[in-house]
C-alpha cells in the first residue's frame, strides 16, 4: 500500500494498493501494444494531443498545483509555476518535435545518405518528489512526440500527482497504455527494467540509486539517462551587481525550500565585497515568509518527509562541529527546517562536499579567480555552476574552466525546454529537453543508397 501524507500537518491524504506481478506484466504488455500504433501516428496528431495536454494544465492549475502542495509541502505559488511550466514543455515540443527529428540529410558517395530517428519503444522513467509534475512531464512530452510510450516509477510520497498524471494524458485523447503510472515498490524496478518489452530507462534521483539502475540496464544492455544529485555553486566577484546577484542566489538556494538538485548549493564570495554581500543577504533570508505551504505568502515550506529533515540536521551540526558558524537559524521542528546560513565552511565540511537537500547555505570567501575555480571544481558532483561578475572577459575565460553540465553567467542555474539539461560526474549523464534531449532515446538509423 502506497500512502500519501501531508508533511505540514501530518495528515493522511490517499492510498493506493500496488500492483501484483500479474497487473504489472499486464501494464507493461500495455504499453508494447499501444506502441505498435503510437509509433506510426503522425506529428501532426500527436502535436494536437500534447497540445490539448497543455490547455488541460492551465485550465486546471489551480487543482493540480495544491495536489503538489499538498502531498510534499512546496508553497503553493511555486506549484503553480510548476504546472504552467509543464504547460510550456507541452507547447515546444508540439512546435518543435517534428523538425527536431527530420531525417538529417549527410553528403556522401551515396546517391542519397542520412540519419533518421526512429523511437525504440516503452520507456521506463524513475522519478522523484521533489518536483512531482515537472519531472515527468520534462520526460513524457518529448519521448511521446517521438512517438515511444512511457511507464512511470514515481516517488511513493506523491502517488496522487502520478494518478493525475496518467489522468491528464488519456484525458486528452492519449490511446490507453500510452502513458502508464506503475504503483510498485522499489523492489519491483528491477524486473521492469528486464523485461524485454522496456528499451530504456530514465532516472532522476540519488547517485547511489542511479548507479544501481544503471548497473541493470547496462547488463540488459539498455540505454539510460540518468539526472542525479548536484552541489551547485554560486560564485560572486567583487564586480558582481550586488541587489541583483542577492536576489538570485536566494531564489537558487530557498526556492521549493531548497529541495531540488539543482539549487546553489555553495556559496563563494570574494573577499572585497564579502562584509557587504553576505550581510545584505542574511537580511534578505531572514525576511522570507515561512508558514503553511497553502498559504499564497509563504516562501518557505517544509520538506518533504522528517528523515529528510534530520538528515539535513545532521549535515549542519557536524559541520558547525569543524568549525561552520551559524549567522541565520539552524533550529528543526519535525518536517520543518529554519532558513539556515552558516559561515567559515571549508571544503571538508559537509556543507560543502556533500547535497544538502534543504534550506541550508553554506558560505565560503575567496580572493582570486584560480581560488573560486579550485572551490568549484573540488566536487563529486558537476552539475551546475552559477557565476556573478559584470566582467565580459572574466566571463568567457571561466566558462571552459568550469567542469560542469552547465554554466549559468548571472543567473540561478534552472531547466529550460530549448535547452540541453544534465550533468557530468556523479551528476550524471545523457540529456533532457532541447533536441538533444527528444533524441535520447531514439534509433539514430543510418541509411545508405547507392546509385
Amino acid at each position: 500500500m502506497k500512502t500519501s501524507i501531508n508533511p505540514f500537518n501530518g495528515q493522511k491524504l490517499y492510498e493506493f494498493e500496488e500492483l501484483n506481478a500479474v497487473q504489472l506484466e499486464e501494464r507493461i504488455v500495455q504499453a508494447q501494444n499501444a506502441f505498435k500504433t503510437w509509433k506510426t501516428t503522425s506529428f501532426t496528431e500527436r502535436s494536437k494531443l500534447v497540445r490539448a495536454v497543455g490547455r488541460d494544465l492551465m485550465e486546471n492549475t489551480g487543482e493540480y498545483a495544491e495536489i503538489i502542495t499538498l502531498e510534499m509541502g512546496k508553497p503553493i505559488v511555486q506549484s503553480l509555476a510548476e504546472i504552467e511550466k509543464c504547460a510550456w514543455v507541452c507547447e515546444y515540443y508540439a512546435t518543435h518535435a517534428e523538425d527536431q527529428l527530420k531525417d538529417e540529410i549527410i553528403t556522401t558517395d551515396a546517391a542519397k545518405s542520412y540519419v533518421r530517428y526512429e523511437p525504440l519503444g516503452p520507456v521506463l522513467a524513475i522519478m522523484p518528489w521533489n518536483f512531482p509534475f515537472w519531472q515527468v512531464f520534462r520526460f513524457a512530452v518529448p519521448n511521446l512526440m517521438a512517438g515511444n510510450v512511457g511507464v512511470l516509477k514515481h516517488a511513493s510520497n506523491v502517488m496522487k500527482s502520478a494518478e493525475t498524471i496518467q489522468q491528464i494524458f488519456e484525458k486528452a485523447g492519449f490511446p490507453k497504455g500510452c502513458f502508464q503510472n506503475l504503483i510498485i515498490h522499489n523492489d519491483k524496478v528491477k524486473s521492469v527494467i528486464e523485461n524485454d518489452f522496456i528499451k530504456a530507462v530514465t532516472l532522476t534521483g540519488s547517485t547511489p540509486v542511479g548507479a544501481s539502475v544503471a548497473a541493470i540496464a547496462g547488463y540488459a544492455i539498455k540505454k539510460t539517462v540518468l539526472e542525479l544529485g548536484g552541489n551547485n555553486a554560486l560564485v560572486v566577484f567583487d564586480d558582481a551587481q550586488l541587489e541583483r546577484t542577492v536576489d538570485s542566489c536566494l531564489q537558487a538556494r530557498f526556492q521549493n525550500t531548497g529541495q531540488s538538485c539543482i539549487a546553489g548549493k555553495r556559496l563563494l564570495v570574494q573577499s572585497g565585497i564579502a562584509t557587504r554581500f553576505i550581510h545584505d543577504f542574511r537580511n534578505r533570508v531572514a525576511n522570507l515568509k515561512s508558514g503553511d505551504p497553502m498559504a499564497k505568502d509563504t516562501f518557505i515550506g517544509v520538506l518533504a518527509r522528517e528523515d529528510l529533515a534530520l538528515e539535513l540536521e545532521k549535515q549542519v551540526r557536524k559541520s558547525i562541529k569543524m568549525g561552520a558558524k551559524i549567522i541565520l537559524g539552524g533550529k528543526r521542528k519535525g518536517t520543518y527546517f529554519e532558513p539556515t546560513i552558516l559561515v567559515d565552511a571549508t571544503k571538508d565540511m559537509p556543507i560543502f562536499k556533500e547535497e544538502t537537500f534543504g534550506p541550508v547555505l553554506g558560505i565560503t570567501i575567496f580572493d582570486s579567480e584560480e581560488e573560486a575555480m579550485d572551490l568549484v571544481n573540488d566536487s563529486d558532483f558537476g552539475l551546475g555552476v552559477s557565476l556573478f561578475t559584470s566582467n565580459r572577459e572574466r566571463m568567457e575565460r571561466l566558462i571552459p574552466q568550469c567542469n560542469e553540465g552547465a554554466v549559468f553567467v548571472n543567473e540561478l542555474v534552472k531547466s529550460d525546454p530549448r535547452l540541453p539539461f544534465g550533468g557530468i560526474k556523479t551528476s550524471g549523464y545523457g540529456r533532457e529537453l532541447s533536441a538533444h534531449g527528444i533524441r535520447e532515446f531514439m534509433n539514430r538509423k543510418t541509411v545508405y543508397i547507392k546509385s
